[in-house]
């Protein structure tokens, strides 16, 4: 990746193009560029790694198998990445019937604090992630897109079928409802 987000933009339509007429090679450099992501996404919805490898997977083969329908709309394609790993965990639960806590995932967030030196950043990183599972699975949903893809609001919307106005007060009471959870802990460790 460029530092040039215009120059970004353009090799990502030259890649789609390429894509779009079957050029397997053009959509490896998608999936190389969107794996880890969409990996990142997957993995926070269902908690295990073989399931996450496993859907990430199927998300790219139907992407692949549906490239030709990619309409590009002035959103980047990772909404429609996005959007098929959306209906892929939905399919998955459907077919499983059971959730994994979103506590059980910590270990697999060691390495975003591998960085950090600040013992008490770890502690507040770690008691955000397990109060994610506070949320309503669109309001978890919005929270990693926004802020830990670092989503628009358009492109969260584009992803989730959603308007951008549903988007933002998804995402304000999210905010609220995970601060008072928050709050709630600290007020029992004091």
């Amino acid at each position: 990746m460029t530092d040039d987000p215009t120059k970004e933009a353009t090799d990502e339509r030259q890649l789609i193009e390429r894509s779009v007429e079957g050029e397997s090679s053009a959509f490896g450099r998608l999936y190389d560029r969107y794996l880890e992501k969409i990996y990142r996404f997957v993995f926070f919805k269902v908690g295990h790694r073989e399931e996450a490898e496993d859907l990430t997977q199927q998300v790219f083969t139907s992407a692949w198998e549906n490239i030709q329908g990619f309409r590009e709309q002035g959103l980047p394609i990772s909404s429609w990445l996005y959007k098929i790993a959306r209906n892929r965990i939905i399919d998955h639960y459907r077919t499983k019937k059971t959730h994994t806590p979103l506590e059980r995932i910590p270990e697999e967030i060691a390495h975003l604090t591998e960085d950090m030196e600040d013992m008490d950043k770890k502690i507040l990183l770690e008691r955000i992630y397990t109060s994610l599972h506070t949320l309503t699975d669109e309001q978890q949903e919005i929270i990693v897109l926004r802020f830990i893809e670092e989503f628009s609001h358009k492109e969260i919307a584009a992803a989730m079928d959603k308007q951008e106005v549903a988007v933002r007060v998804l995402q304000h009471r999210a905010i609220k409802n995970l601060k008072k959870t928050l709050e709630d802990q600290l007020a029992q460790h004091d």
